[in-house]
């Protein structure tokens, strides 16, 4: 169960048991707690802060352009978790002693950066998830589930992760409902033309990847935000692969649903975070059932807890919570905009140096990308590339990307694909295309 008025007092706890002491802090703090003044980006000093950046793989020296699948983590974040397991492991929320305190302030603590990250309104619209499948399997399950019923449609994109196709299918099956989807044109844009043709009065929910992690599209997600909104339709947005490349104001997009992933964002793996707008997160029913996510059991009836201790059943990752916050200190002390700016120049380096090789054709060259450069060599699979970059210390991922009908859009069954992060560098792009040149004359 919650914390009760017993529990420790310094904590606090609101009038239904719940904690209150770090989220009311956050709500009437008018800035964030970090502020930094945009400065020339120093990407050596950056490497510095990622202690695996400076080992060897095969004997060479590590090249790691994976960053789509997950990404390095500094020093401090490492440290932090460290310090969490040696200095202040406990359960929260209901412990009275003073590691159960402590580890409580700083889990909510982490809450509170987070709120700010993405600029939330309230602390309470940040739930607590193990990444982003489980964020969009929770409003599937939870919103979807409610409000969803027999004819109703649901629209996507086509260049959606599995992780926003194949829950919604299985509440289509459920609920009798219509999933549709929004095409793409050859450069692997969403053709917003067709997008408002699906709109109509049975649609009840749009779900789209706000960048594509197969592509490296950026999505007009706030165009299709409004013109969702103009029939009152919610937008959930999947931001896994922008929350480490800029900026996120919630607000501003005025999405109803954001979900995103820890290991993404330099921070660890197993969390992630599901923003939503408190009024349909209030009216939404419990995802899971367990400890923490009550007020009140009898064998009779069950009163569910506040937010945002409604959605987060049972003993959470704590590690993985304040290491996240810890993560976010560091993005935030590095200030996405610059790191970004950064990213945009190490993308059109590499964009233009692939384009001069023989063979080697580019999927997805939408006018607006980030990060991400997915690629065919003709006569090679995109496994065998793979493997033989990683002979050269040269990690990329190779495969469908969790995309098989974005792949079935292109006619390929896979694709190679380099994606790259601020701390990511010339050097490694020249490697990577030298590698690239050897590759295909090997499998040539």
């Amino acid at each position: 169960m919650v914390a009760t008025q017993e529990a420790v007092s310094s904590v606090g706890v609101w009038e239904d048991g719940s904690l209150k002491d770090a989220i009311t802090d956050a709500n009437t703090s008018p800035t964030p707690p970090f502020s930094h003044t945009p400065t020339p980006f120093d990407v050596e000093a950056i490497r510095a802060d990622f202690p695996i950046l400076r080992q060897l793989a095969r004997d060479k020296p590590l090249v790691y352009l994976d960053n789509a699948a997950t990404s390095q983590k500094p020093q401090v974040v490492l440290d932090r978790l460290q310090q969490y397991y040696t200095a202040e492991n406990a359960n929260i929320h209901r412990g009275v002693h003073y590691l159960s305190e402590l580890a409580t302030r700083e889990y909510e603590a982490a809450r509170i950066k987070i709120q700010h990250f993405i600029n939330a309104r309230d602390a309470r619209e940040i739930i607590f998830v193990r990444g982003t499948t489980e964020a969009i399997n929770l409003v599937v399950g939870s919103y979807g589930r409610k409000n969803i019923g027999p004819g109703d449609e649901i629209i996507i994109s086509a260049m959606e992760h599995h992780s926003d196709i194949v829950p919604w299918q299985l509440l289509c099956e459920e609920k009798g409902a219509i999933l549709r989807v929004i095409p793409i044109n050859d450069a692997g844009e969403l053709l917003l033309d067709e997008y408002e043709k699906l709109l109509n009065e049975r649609t009840k929910f749009v779900a789209v990847v706000h960048i594509s992690n197969a592509l490296g599209t950026i999505n007009p997600v706030r165009r299709i935000i409004e013109l969702a909104h103009g029939r009152g339709v919610p937008v959930l947005l999947d931001g896994a692969q922008a929350t480490p490349h800029m900026k996120i104001d919630v607000q501003e997009l005025d999405c109803d649903f954001y979900a995103f992933s820890g290991h993404k964002l330099f921070g660890p793996t197993g969390i992630g975070v599901l923003y939503g707008k408190q009024e349909l997160l209030e009216a939404m029913p419990p995802y899971q059932g367990g400890g923490d996510m009550i007020s009140s059991v009898t064998f009779e009836k069950t009163t569910y807890n506040a937010l945002p201790y409604k959605f987060e059943a049972g003993t959470p990752h704590v590690a993985g919570v304040i290491g996240l916050g810890a993560a976010v200190d560091y993005v935030e002390k590095i200030n996405l905009d610059v790191a970004g700016a950064y990213e945009a120049e190490l993308l059109n380096y590499a964009t233009e140096a692939v384009a001069a090789i023989p063979g080697l054709r580019l999927v997805g060259t939408a006018r607006e990308k980030a990060s991400i450069l997915s690629f065919v060599i003709e006569g090679a699979h995109p496994s065998d590339v793979g493997m033989l970059l990683d002979t050269q210390g040269i990690a990329i991922r190779a495969g469908h990307h969790c995309a098989q009908p974005l792949m079935d859009r292109f006619c390929i069954p896979a694709t190679a694909r380099a994606s790259f992060a601020f701390y990511n560098t010339r050097a490694e792009v020249d490697a990577f295309i030298a590698g690239l040149h050897r590759a295909r004359k090997m499998l040539g």
